[in-house]
């Protein structure tokens, strides 16, 4: 068992999203999405259903983005120099993301797009 206490615990984890939405320029583009998603689903008052699948959605991706963040932190702190291992590392967590955001992206368009369609006929 860690000698870190739960309060602790979640400060660190809150430390950590704080430094990612204020300082990682993915972190900022990903939050701006993510609240346009919430604008758009409040606008469009979408199901409960397509809540539970967007929320879903945006933390995925945020998630990754996170991780590739963290990832890629790292592997500049263990390798400084290009080395093939540590890019492969960087281009499959970067890959995580775009795989999230692709699917996302599948999902709200399939949630968005009857909605907005119908609005405009």
């Amino acid at each position: 068992m860690s000698g870190q206490t739960i309060p602790k615990a979640f400060t660190n984890a809150f430390n950590g999203m704080k430094y990612f939405f204020l300082h990682e320029r993915n972190g900022k583009i990903q939050l701006c999405v993510a609240a346009a998603v919430v604008g758009l689903a409040v606008g469009l008052g979408v199901s409960a259903t397509d809540w539970i699948a967007l929320l879903v959605c945006i933390a995925m991706v945020l998630s990754m983005e996170m991780l590739n963040s963290a990832l890629e932190k790292l592997s500049d702190l263990v390798q400084e120099d290009y080395h093939p291992v540590i890019k492969t590392v960087k281009d499959v967590a970067a890959a995580a993301v775009l795989f999230a955001s692709f699917i996302a992206a599948i999902i709200g368009c399939i949630i968005f797009l009857p909605k907005i369609v119908h609005l405009l006929c």
